[in-house]
C-alpha cells in the first residue's frame, strides 16, 4: 500500500469515523458537502485529513444543523437529556485529567450542563421539529459547542414577560435578570449563572438565539449583544476555555 493510499479511507470506514450511514456519505458527496475521490475500480475514497477537519469544525456543523436540520455524526447528537448527561460525564472525565484545568473543569462542566439542560427543560413536549441537541467538544482546541432547534429564548420568556419584543431584549433579560425560580422562566436564572461563571473565570461565551448574538469575553461582565447575520429559531452556544 502506498503512502497516498494509507491517507485514504474507503466509504465504509469513513462512515464509521464520522458516525453516519454509507447512504448519507453518498448524499453528501453528490451535494458537495464532503467530496470523495474514486479508486481505479470506481469506489469512493475519502481523505482522512478531510474527515478529521470535518469533525473538528463543530461550530459550522452545529449551525448547519440548527438552521437546516442537516445530518450530523451521531456522536454529536443527544436525542434526550439522559444521553446528554452521559456524554457530559464523559466530557468531565476527559477534562479532569488535564492538570491545567484542575480548578476550572467543574465550572466548565456546570456551564455546559446549564445550557444543555435549558434546551431540554424549556422545549419539553414543545419541540417545533427536531428534538434534542447538538453537543460536541474539542479539548485540544478548548471549545464546547451546543445547539438546539427549539423555540428560542424570546418565546420562552414571553410566557412570563409578554412585553418582550425582540430577541435582543430577551437575550439581555435572560443573562441579567432574575425572574423567578419557577419553570419555564428559570431559563433566565440559569443563564445569569452562566454569565457569572464566565465573567469570574477564564471562560468565553458566544451565544445566539433568533437574530440576536451575545458575546462574553473571558473574565469580563460586559455583554456585547448585536444582530446576527444568520438568524434561526433555536439556540447556539460556544464555550471557550
Amino acid at each position: 500500500m502506498t503512502r497516498k493510499e494509507k491517507n485514504l479511507a474507503a466509504i465504509g470506514e469513513a462512515a464509521k469515523i464520522l458516525g453516519v450511514s454509507i447512504d448519507t456519505l453518498r448524499r453528501w458527496d453528490k451535494s458537495g458537502k464532503l467530496h470523495s475521490t474514486k479508486s481505479s475500480g470506481g469506489h469512493r475514497l475519502y481523505d482522512r485529513q478531510a474527515l478529521e477537519m470535518y469533525l473538528n469544525d463543530m461550530l459550522s456543523m452545529a449551525k448547519n444543523w440548527a438552521l437546516n436540520a442537516s445530518e450530523i455524526p451521531e456522536q454529536f447528537y443527544c436525542p434526550n437529556s439522559a444521553v446528554f448527561q452521559t456524554r457530559l460525564i464523559d466530557m468531565e472525565q476527559a477534562l479532569a485529567v488535564d492538570a491545567r484545568l484542575q480548578t476550572l473543569f467543574p465550572l466548565i462542566v456546570a456551564v455546559a450542563g446549564e445550557i444543555g439542560n435549558n434546551s431540554f427543560d424549556h422545549n419539553l413536549g414543545n419541540w417545533p421539529d427536531v428534538p434534542g441537541i447538538f453537543f460536541g467538544y474539542d479539548i485540544h482546541k478548548h471549545i464546547i459547542v451546543l445547539a438546539d432547534r427549539g423555540q428560542g429564548i424570546l418565546a420562552t420568556l414571553r410566557r412570563v414577560r409578554p412585553d418582550l419584543a425582540t430577541d435582543q431584549e430577551a437575550l439581555r433579560v435572560a443573562f441579567t435578570e432574575i425572574i423567578s425560580g419557577r419553570a419555564p422562566e428559570s431559563r433566565g436564572n440559569g443563564l445569569k449563572f452562566v454569565r457569572k461563571v464566565a465573567a469570574e473565570n477564564p471562560l468565553g461565551l458566544l451565544f445566539q438565539t433568533g437574530d440576536a448574538e451575545l458575546q462574553i469575553a473571558k473574565e469580563s461582565y460586559d455583554l456585547q449583544i448585536h444582530r446576527s447575520s444568520t438568524p434561526f429559531r433555536g439556540c447556539l452556544a460556544m464555550i471557550s476555555f
